[in-house]
């Protein structure tokens, strides 16, 4: 191929000519998974900062708050639990119990069931069921904040569940498949950050309505609790005046709509941009074989495991969604006061201050590692982080026995360090990728039922996580960080040989590298494209791409 190349083009002084004649103004071979898009990339890249992109930022960011949903409640939760208002006022013990575990796990309860109505997202649009999930999630703030016996509380607690999952939901769903793919990683791995953004407002809230309310009866744990509505009243005010994706458009028929969509907000407003093409022509594509839910199939589940591709990718869905909640990390968010208390750190101001910066700790380091992604790619990230996670546990492990062995002040401190070193880097790969990389590895017709999947798998997961731990802790203490030191093995290993690299692949794209006999080894596959600029007999400037190799 080098050579019939060489004999292409003759060289007359500095002049390259093709055989036919045309000068050869630039030639460069561009390399990656997918060469057509890398060469739009290279040659044609929208500008990031432009009107249309800094619109959808704007859209994405509002988006964000479902997140801090979540977050909010996993630290609220944690930290209200070493009030002793809240602990007297629903007769609950200070050491954790199955009584303290159900008022946790009731989440991931409510979780597992809103799972079953994620399809509602392919039927009335990813803009309404976050309307109706930021919505239910304000109402259920209202119950859990006026509960007056243990009971309603953890009724209102299943309500913020139940329409928290709706809402986060279609969320990841709306943002990945409207961010350009150049950027899916980092604008849509940045929803996901915004669970810590969600840790540090209900931590906050907490240490300052203790530091001040606390004599004022049962405001420095009602007040947080009311505060929990405010970032999902934002969303339900503003997020019906949103476009929809353009891929449940393109799904409904709405074709122009769709196409409008993608020169608004990926092309700048350009409508002969040619990324507008790839990415129309790719959807219709895409959704003329396989079209999304309809009324008829709400509940036909084959379109997740009727081809090997598809079980390929239910698989990674779901292990990643237990991976999620499974590594260690659930135990450290939600229990970080009692594994505080395991080496020596009882004082509840200082228990609170540790919440806040864990917190703060994991929203600079998701934030960062979002945009990794795009960089480095999901595998590696992922990969790396794991094997960080099982060197911090393990050191961890072994400083807390320490401090309970011997009373070793210098091993309370380092169990502590090591805590907050294993949160800085699931944070940085595992959170911003959390909801994203299940959506990303899912078809069109597959990704609303796909999410719905992922929340069940997750909820499992987190409700075991939820309630098993503070029983855990209480009896076996500092072991329990070795029982995950060997799950994390386990999980590198499965990484390593089942997981697939989404970056720089368009969503459709994405069909190619499940049909292949090794997805894993497809996705990771360089091809090259020699792409000319040429200069024609009439002057015009021609670009082609020459050759595949």
């Amino acid at each position: 191929m080098a050579g019939n190349d060489t004999k292409a083009s003759e060289f007359m002084g500095e002049k390259a000519l093709t055989e036919d004649g045309r000068k050869i103004v630039e030639e460069e071979v561009i390399e990656g998974v997918n060469p057509t898009f890398a060469t739009i990339m290279a040659k044609h890249k929208p500008n990031p900062w432009g009107k249309g992109h800094l619109a959808l930022y704007a859209l994405s960011t509002i988006c964000f708050l479902n997140s801090t949903m979540s977050g909010f409640d996993s630290s609220l939760m944690g930290s209200i639990n070493v009030l002793e208002n809240y602990t007297k006022y629903y007769h609950l013990p200070a050491k954790g119990t199955a009584s303290t575990g159900i008022v946790f796990a009731i989440f991931q309860i409510g979780q597992m069931t809103a799972s079953l109505f994620v399809w509602i997202a392919d039927w009335r649009g990813r803009r309404q069921l976050m309307f109706i999930g930021a919505l239910g999630v304000s109402i259920g703030a209202i119950v859990t904040a006026t509960a007056t016996n243990l009971p309603t509380f953890i009724g209102g607690r299943f309500l913020l569940s139940f329409f928290a999952t709706l809402a986060c939901s279609a969320s990841p769903l709306y943002l990945v498949e409207v961010a350009p793919p150049q950027y899916r990683g980092t604008l849509a791995g940045m929803y996901n950050t915004f669970y810590y953004f969600g840790s540090i407002l209900a931590t906050s809230s907490v240490y300052g309505a203790h530091k001040h309310l606390s004599h004022r009866g049962n405001l420095d744990w009602r007040l947080p609790l009311w505060l929990q509505m405010v970032c999902p009243s934002i969303v339900a005010v503003l997020v019906l005046f949103f476009p929809e994706s353009p891929r449940w458009l393109v799904g409904k028929d709405r074709h122009e709509e769709a196409r409008d969509f993608i020169i608004k907000y990926h092309a700048n407003g350009d409508p002969t941009h040619p990324i507008v093409a790839l990415e129309m022509t790719e959807i219709i594509e895409s959704l003329r074989a396989e079209p999304i839910t309809e009324w008829r199939n709400f509940f036909d589940l084959s379109v997740l495991v009727k081809t090997r591709a598809r079980r390929y990718r239910l698989m990674l869905n779901m292990t990643f969604a237990w991976f999620g909640q499974f590594s260690g990390n659930n135990v450290v968010s939600y229990y970080l006061p009692s594994l505080a208390k395991n080496v020596g750190i009882t004082n509840t101001d200082t228990l609170l201050l540790l919440n806040i910066m864990y917190a703060l700790e994991g929203y600079i380091f998701s934030s960062l590692g979002a945009r990794m992604h795009d960089v480095i790619g999901r595998r590696k990230m992922l990969l790396g982080s794991t094997a960080g996670l099982i060197l911090s546990l393990s050191v961890t492990a072994g400083t807390a026995a320490g401090y309970v062995n011997t009373g070793s002040k210098t091993s309370s401190t380092a169990s502590i360090a090591f805590i907050f070193i294993f949160g800085a880097i699931f944070a940085a790969a595992f959170t911003s990728m959390q909801p994203i990389y299940p959506a990303e590895v899912m078809s069109n017709d597959m990704r609303a039922k796909g999410m719905g999947t992922y929340k069940l798998t997750g909820g499992c997961a987190g409700f075991i996580n939820t309630f098993a731990a503070p029983i855990a802790l209480s009896n076996i203490g500092y072991w329990f960080y070795v029982f995950f030191i060997f799950w994390d093995c386990f999980e590198f290993a499965f990484m390593y040989f089942f997981f697939v690299e989404t970056k720089g692949l368009t969503l459709e794209e994405m069909a190619e590298v499940f049909e292949a006999q090794n997805p894993r080894k497809a996705s990771t596959e360089k091809k090259k494209v020699k792409v000319r600029t040429v200069l024609g007999a009439d002057g015009k400037v021609e670009e082609e791409i020459k050759e595949f190799a």
